[in-house]
């Protein structure tokens, strides 16, 4: 399901006295705490700056909304790199010539590999993208998700864009990723044990999501989403 009802809960009670106790027990994951510093072939695209629904490599559904809640459930330890031979146009069904898992050298995979580590590869050099300072060799960070609705039901994967996951968002109360996690982190609250509130960002000329708590999940809601993680594993 798509639909879901949108319950509001501001930052002042979501991190003053509104927390369960449990969470403030639960304290920070590794996860969190790396984010501060995959779910197989089910995934949510951002193409065209509107949620889509994949399975087996189709389109079964799109969401009009421009937000989506959801329940992290895993994210990546490192951002993955990516590097397309030429113009790379999203869309295009064209396989990257050289990319990095963990983000830190090509994967044993790669028949062209770019350099022997992601650091001192040419095409992490500013500049060596197509236009300004951008980097030819693109970032993206890899989370599994679910619906906030649907806690029990599908687990799907989500890529974020460096646009998303780097930098910062001009609108009050709302983060990109990082700045996201590092808010929950300072809180001492694991990403898992909310529900999010994506959005795009309507100023951004590509798809980008900005981030916010909505509310805390009940300590049996949390349960699942750890049962949910464990299927990933």
């Amino acid at each position: 399901r798509l639909k879901s009802k949108r319950t509001e809960m501001s930052e002042l009670t979501l991190f003053e006295g509104g927390l369960p106790s449990y969470i403030k027990e639960l304290g920070l994951d590794e996860e969190t705490k790396a984010i501060a510093g995959s779910s197989g072939n089910k995934r949510i695209s951002i193409k065209g700056s509107v949620f889509r629904l994949i399975v087996n490599g189709e389109e079964i559904a799109t969401r009009e909304e421009r937000s989506m809640n959801v329940v992290i459930v895993r994210n990546a330890m490192n951002t993955s790199r990516t590097f397309y031979s030429g113009s790379y146009r999203e869309g295009e069904k064209v396989a990257p010539l050289c990319w990095s898992s963990d983000g830190k050298a090509p994967d044993s995979g790669v028949e062209s590999p770019q350099s022997r580590n992601c650091e001192s590869c040419p095409q992490n050099i500013k500049g060596s993208g197509d236009n300004g300072t951008s980097k030819a060799c693109r970032y993206s960070l890899r989370l599994a998700v679910v619906l906030a609705d649907d806690i029990e039901g599908d687990v799907y994967q989500l890529t974020l864009p460096s646009t998303s996951y780097f930098g910062k968002s001009d609108q009050d109360k709302w983060w990109s990723f990082q700045q996201y996690s590092q808010y929950l982190a300072s809180n001492n609250v694991r990403l898992g044990v909310v529900v999010t509130e994506m959005k795009f960002d309507t100023k951004s000329p590509v798809p980008k999501l900005i981030f916010r708590p909505v509310r805390a999940l009940p300590q049996e809601q949390y349960e699942i989403v750890r049962e949910q993680g464990k299927t990933l594993a």
